[in-house]
């Protein structure tokens, strides 16, 4: 009898799964004979990848909205940010003015190794002609990448000569870190643009390089990261956390695990702030919520966007990819990160995102409130914290609109701004080479007047004027440091723009003023 018992459970439990199956069976049935009847019978010749494709789009907006597919074609393009590296020339470019032109050179790439310098125009691709031809920005990543040991010729315009250069393709790595350097004696500010697959070697490099002992402080700027691989985070936060202390939890269908520190981090005391703003968000929303519950980091910024779900990558059979949502994520106080939703409404959900900039969350922090339901503690020492949707930061610093008029909005947005810098920068290599940030602030302090007005003259020719001597007024400090930011990063490269910038961010000010007053193992915060 008892035998007969444990069978009948056996079978009983078997049934969810048997139907299941029977589902997926009929379901798989009714599309095939849906494919083989227009295939068949239908009038017109139907592009049936195209159509299959779009099936499957339409398939991933009945999930929740971070559940994707990507068409075989442009896999390799979705996981190269995130790869580490690609093979190709070693270039960075923007299409200005229907001509491709340099940007930044890979430093120790095939570009450089041939003497190709940012503010090259490049007008021919193996003979052929890609300037004032009207040809995408995507239509040149196909014409410059290649297998590595290939070569490829490009011709580029330089003080109005055209010079051509053989290029030998090689491994370009991909680098998530933006900048690093010493923003004052001993503290390290570390930019992280994505969670890649080489981030947390690059972040400790950065450590190694800007520092040759542990710093007295350390900031970690997270503005703008959209995410990347959840173990690398997992991996970054262990370096700050202590053996055993809990980093995500993670609950899905078939999935229940928790990630905790394996040992001690190299920086488990001692000044550790984290910035972040509303376009932060999964793994950097894992990293943030970790040392936000352990009492480890003081998280400075405004409000994370709010996406506290796990993609899985599968790989269909016609090298398609499907990221399917497997779990949500919690941080160690059992907070939950992700915004709410309904399925199948994809579109209200990137609204809602889009509305809390409206409803004056980016500018006051008063504009933000949270039902008691979704109060947590912190781990150590007990401060209140908040769930229900992104990580809510320590110390709030609104968005800045110092500067931003119609005026400066005008030069940004038509691109007379860029225009300018890759004009004069181009003109002017001699005199903006540099060997630090010093010497170039000394050289910018003399050029910078004449520089300016040249711009707003130069501007004028391109019909925008300013509306009154007061919009000009207004608009200046912020013309003059974006101007100054460029050009920096022309001399020194992309670590130089952030130095400019930060000088003038108030979330960095305050991240610098914070590192200074720590007292104990965490400041008091206002």
């Amino acid at each position: 009898m008892k035998r007969l018992c444990i069978i009948a459970l056996l079978l009983l439990c078997q049934l969810p799964l048997q139907a299941q199956i029977s589902s997926m069976r009929r379901n798989a049935e009714k599309i095939a004979s849906a494919l083989f009847y227009i295939q068949t019978r239908y009038v017109d010749t139907v592009d049936f990848d195209k159509a299959v494709d779009a099936m499957m789009m339409g398939l991933m907006e009945q999930l929740d909205p971070h559940s994707t597919y990507i068409p075989a074609s442009k896999v390799s393009a979705a996981n190269e940010q995130l790869e580490g590296s690609f093979e190709g020339v070693g270039i960075e470019y923007v299409m200005l003015y229907d001509t491709l032109t340099i940007q930044a050179v890979v430093v120790g790439g095939p570009s450089e190794a041939v003497g190709l310098r940012p503010g090259d125009k490049i007008v021919a691709i193996d003979g052929e002609t890609v300037a004032g031809v009207g040809l995408p920005a995507e239509e040149m990543k196909p014409r410059l990448r290649g297998p590595k040991g290939s070569y490829v010729t490009v011709t580029a315009l330089r003080d109005g000569q055209e010079r051509e250069y053989v290029i030998r393709r090689d491994t370009i790595p991909l680098e998530s870190i933006d900048a690093a350097y010493m923003s004052e004696p001993g503290v390290v500010y570390i930019k992280l643009s994505r969670f890649a697959q080489n981030s947390a070697e690059e972040f400790l490099d950065a450590l190694r390089n800007t520092s040759e002992k542990l710093p007295k402080g350390i900031i970690i700027d997270l503005r703008g990261n959209g995410g990347g691989f959840m173990h690398i985070a997992t991996i970054l936060a262990n370096l700050f956390l202590k053996d055993g202390q809990e980093i995500v939890r993670m609950e899905g269908n078939g999935v229940d695990r928790v990630e905790r520190a394996r040992a001690d981090g190299v920086y488990v005391e001692g000044p550790l702030v984290v910035l972040v703003d509303e376009d932060s968000a999964s793994a950097s929303e894992i990293l943030a919520g970790a040392l936000q519950d352990w009492d480890r980091a003081v998280i400075v910024g405004r409000r994370t966007f709010g996406k506290g779900l796990v993609q899985q990558s599968y790989r269909l059979s016609d090298g398609s990819e499907m990221r399917l949502t497997v779990a949500r994520y919690h941080t160690p106080s059992g907070r939950v990160v992700q915004s709410p939703y309904e399925k199948g409404k994809r579109q209200d959900y990137y609204q809602q995102a889009r509305e809390r900039y409206a409803h004056g969350e980016s500018f006051s922090a008063d504009s933000i409130s949270f039902p008691d339901s979704l109060k947590y503690k912190t781990l150590r020492l007990g401060r209140t914290v908040y769930g229900g949707g992104g990580i809510m930061p320590d110390v709030f610093v609104p968005y800045d609109t110092t500067g931003i008029n119609r005026y400066v909005l005008r030069a940004i947005n038509a691109g007379l701004l860029s225009e300018f810098f890759y004009d004069y920068a181009d003109k002017h290599r001699d005199a903006l080479a540099s060997k630090d940030i010093s010497d170039f602030d000394g050289k910018w302090q003399t050029m910078e007047p004449a520089v300016f007005d040249e711009m707003i003259a130069f501007f004028k020719t391109k019909g925008l004027e300013p509306e009154s001597d007061e919009e000009l007024q207004v608009a200046t400090p912020l013309l003059k440091l974006r101007l100054k930011a460029l050009l920096a990063r022309s001399a020194l490269g992309t670590p130089a723009y952030w130095q400019v910038i930060n000088r003038e961010d108030a979330a960095f000010q305050e991240a610098l003023k914070i590192v200074n007053n720590w007292s104990g193992d965490f400041p008091v915060l206002p």
